[in-house]
């Protein structure tokens, strides 16, 4: 199908905003399309530069709508013209949410057009908006957290399409199951709680205090549901990067009134805690999640793996004497109290128990790889576990890695320009 463009100006460049009808199903098995959306910036003076290819973190998020272009995207432009995709199923690319997934059948047909919505089909996309916009020429790619796992797809399932990878924190395991991620997420988690609550010893007593009256009195969201203590603890996802991490003590500094000789909480509290709790505006994210780690012939179905590991870790559970937040977990109940996850339960449930989906790495084609490779690991990623990608880049032949404990999961926001020249180093040596 033909590519459609609008174009415009903006601080020194030409973006233009691409418009690709894609195959939902490639197999023809679905039917339907995907209307997929891109925006490239080029900088004045780079109209003969190569392609790059943005991948976004996620699953389900949109590709970054950067106010002023700085950061990574700045000095990315020097090198090459940058192409922000949104993923299918997010941002402007036929978007999945409770609104257009329920529309589409029953909890099985639900389930079968998620599936559709995982890295394979991410790559497919890129290699069909490639072709367009390149005129079949490969391109660089660079890619944030789930992005790296959309690449290390993209090497073993296209790698023709390839110039160069940069990969920031998301060298994925390679045949890791969804519980093997989540026993070292869950133990890293605890270890960024332990540095929390050093860091503001009264935090945890706060925090104690908190999911205690939540359990023993209805305190209302401004969206209408109750909120109860288990889902105040997946507040500690925040835990998991730089930028939000003092965030969280600054939630916490005074969360209690008194209202005629009760003990509340108070409603800018309420308020700020539903806004970070809420999956109304990233639904996707909490659908898909699990099932990025599943590889039906390897791993078997995830069935609801951060569920069940959590049960191996005593200072998770909520009858614990102390207290701890839960990081990057996604449970069953949510789709019970979020009400923007509520419609999708039953088909997110489905695809939990899917046994079938298809591998998305080949390691041996991987073990052949001649794309150059650079990846940013970082030692104390409470998300994409160091142990994992460290094997991960040792299987992929010629990738180089920058290693460090300076960053946590969220480095490409606080220094996306200086990673990016690392990387660039390493795959110019």
């Amino acid at each position: 199908m033909a590519l459609v463009t609008e174009s415009h100006r903006v601080d020194g460049h030409d973006v233009h905003e691409h418009r690709l009808e894609v195959p939902l199903d490639r197999t023809g098995r679905v039917p339907g399309t995907v209307s997929l959306f891109a925006r490239e910036y080029v900088r004045d003076g780079g109209a003969d530069r190569p392609h790059l290819l943005y991948l976004q973190g996620g699953p389900g998020h949109g590709a970054d709508r950067p106010e002023q272009v700085g950061g990574w995207l700045d000095r990315a432009l020097e090198d090459h013209r940058v192409v922000l995709l949104d993923q299918r199923g997010t941002g402007a690319s036929s978007p999945l949410d409770a609104q257009t997934l329920t529309a589409v059948g029953d909890a099985a047909a639900q389930a079968d057009v998620l599936a559709l919505h995982r890295a394979d089909a991410i790559v497919d996309d890129a290699e069909q908006l490639r072709e367009h916009l390149t005129g079949g020429a490969p391109w660089s790619v660079l890619g944030q957290s789930y992005g790296g796992f959309v690449i290390t797809c993209y090497l073993s399932r296209a790698p023709r399409g390839l110039r160069e990878a940069y990969v920031f924190a998301g060298l994925p395991g390679l045949r890791a199951s969804a519980d093997d991620v989540y026993r070292a997420t869950y133990r890293q988690t605890a270890v960024r709680n332990a540095e929390f609550f050093a860091r503001y010893p009264r935090d945890r007593a706060t925090a104690a205090a908190v999911a205690r009256h939540l359990d023993d009195a209805e305190e209302l969201l401004p969206t209408g549901e109750r909120l109860s203590g288990r889902r105040f603890r997946t507040l500690g996802i925040a835990l998991g990067g730089q930028s939000r991490f003092d965030a969280l003590h600054f939630l916490l500094e005074d969360p209690f009134t008194t209202v005629r000789g009760r003990r509340r909480l108070r409603s800018g509290f309420l308020a700020r805690v539903g806004a970070q709790l809420s999956f109304a505006g990233h639904p996707m994210y909490a659908a898909l999640h699990e099932s990025i780690y599943a590889q039906g012939p390897l791993t078997g179905a995830t069935a609801w793996s951060a569920h069940r590991v959590r049960e191996e870790f005593a200072e998770f559970s909520l009858d614990a004497p102390g207290f701890a937040f839960t990081g990057e977990h996604v449970y069953p109940w949510q789709f019970a109290e979020d009400p923007a996850l509520v419609p999708l339960a039953a088909a997110v449930d489905v695809l939990a128990h899917r046994e079938d989906l298809p591998v998305l790495y080949d390691t041996d084609v991987l073990a052949e790889n001649r794309v150059p490779v650079a990846a940013a690991v970082y030692v104390d990623d409470m998300f994409v576990p160091y142990e994992l990608s460290r094997a991960t880049a040792a299987a992929v032949r010629g990738a180089r890695t920058f290693v460090t404990n300076e960053y946590q999961h969220d480095g490409i926001r606080r220094d996306g320009r200086r990673i990016y020249d690392v990387l660039q180093g390493l795959l110019r040596r």
